[in-house]
């Protein structure tokens, strides 16, 4: 039974399906060193269902204390059915997005194998190339193939450029592996 649990697992969570997501993430992240560590964060952040709706629905206006510290209030039914994916208690009307963000270490624990793999997907795919000397990750210049843009991670990118690894770190309230 549990061959079966860890086939369906590989199924959802390999690096095939979430390789464009670092490479979309790293093509809209403004350099900087160690941005490497924001790896960890990528799959974690764009795969929970909440936060990838919120992610998608961003704006120019948005900032990291926006879509991880605000609250989204459910107006509508509309509103309840778009995030019903989400851990809803009857007659909720609001989200605390904080609230959402209490697995992430664990989260980020349990896909760092994927999270390794998927690096090791874009650099041998040159959509990813490394700067040894500054631990960081950026799009490679000489990429010629093509990977799917991932609306999500790309948004995710712009949020955290202009904030250190430090500053992200400490505000999703998690720690480097």
């Amino acid at each position: 039974m549990s061959s079966i649990i860890d086939t369906l697992y590989e199924l959802k969570y390999n690096p095939f399906e979430y390789g464009p997501y670092l490479a979309s993430f790293y093509t809209c992240l403004d350099e900087s060193e160690n941005n490497l560590l924001l790896a960890q964060l990528v799959i974690p952040l764009c795969s929970h269902s909440f936060f990838s709706l919120k992610l998608n629905s961003s704006n120019i206006n948005s900032t990291i204390f926006t879509i991880f510290n605000g609250e989204t209030k459910l107006k509508t039914e509309l509103d309840r059915d778009k995030y019903k994916s989400s851990i809803l208690k009857p007659n909720q009307e609001k989200i605390k997005h904080r609230d959402l963000l209490y697995d992430l270490q664990e989260r980020i624990d349990g896909l760092q194998k994927l999270t390794e793999q998927c690096i090791q997907y874009c650099l041998i795919n040159d959509w990813l190339s490394v700067d040894e000397n500054n631990l960081s990750l950026s799009k490679s210049d000489s990429s010629n193939s093509v990977f799917t843009q991932k609306k999500c991670a790309e948004k995710l990118g712009q949020l955290f450029s202009g904030h250190s690894v430090v500053e992200i770190y400490a505000f999703l309230g998690v720690k480097p592996r």
